[in-house]
C-alpha cells in the first residue's frame, strides 16, 4: 500500500451556508448525496455504500462552517475528510472546499469521483451546473 497524499478540491455551490452545511452534517444530508445510507451513533457515523461501510468520528466542526471527520478504519491517522463552505462578502458566491486523502496512484479516481458526487449534491439541491 502506498502512502496517502492529501488534496483539496473546490467548488462553487450558491445557497446558503445553512442549507449546504445540513447536507453535510446530518445522515439524511449526507444520504442524499454522498452515501447509500449513513448511520449516527453519538458522534460516530457510519456510512454504507452497497457492499462496503466506513466508520468515521467527528473530530471538529462549527456550524454553518466546517464539519471534520476523521475515519476510524483507515490506517493512516492523520488522513481525515474535511467539509469547509466559505462565503465570499462582496459577491454573496459560497463555496464546499474538500479535503480528503488518497493513495498517490489513486488521487485521480477520487478527484474524478468528488466531481461526480459535487454535481449530484447540486442536482439535490436543485442547483443546475
Amino acid at each position: 500500500m502506498s502512502e496517502l497524499v492529501q488534496y483539496q478540491l473546490e467548488f462553487v455551490i450558491n445557497t446558503s451556508p445553512k442549507v449546504l452545511y445540513s447536507r453535510l452534517s446530518s445522515p439524511a444530508g449526507l444520504s442524499e448525496w454522498f452515501a447509500d445510507d449513513v448511520n449516527v451513533r453519538g458522534e460516530v457515523f457510519t456510512f454504507i455504500w452497497e457492499d462496503s461501510e466506513e466508520k468515521a468520528k467527528i473530530i471538529a466542526k462549527k456550524e454553518n462552517v466546517f464539519i471534520k471527520f476523521q475515519w476510524i478504519s483507515k490506517s493512516d491517522e492523520k488522513a481525515f475528510l474535511e467539509f469547509r463552505i466559505q462565503s465570499e462578502e462582496l459577491t454573496g458566491d459560497v463555496s464546499l472546499v474538500i479535503t480528503d486523502y488518497a493513495e498517490s496512484e489513486e488521487r485521480t479516481d477520487a478527484i474524478d469521483l468528488w466531481e461526480k458526487q459535487i454535481a449530484y449534491l447540486k442536482h439535490t439541491l436543485g442547483i443546475l451546473n
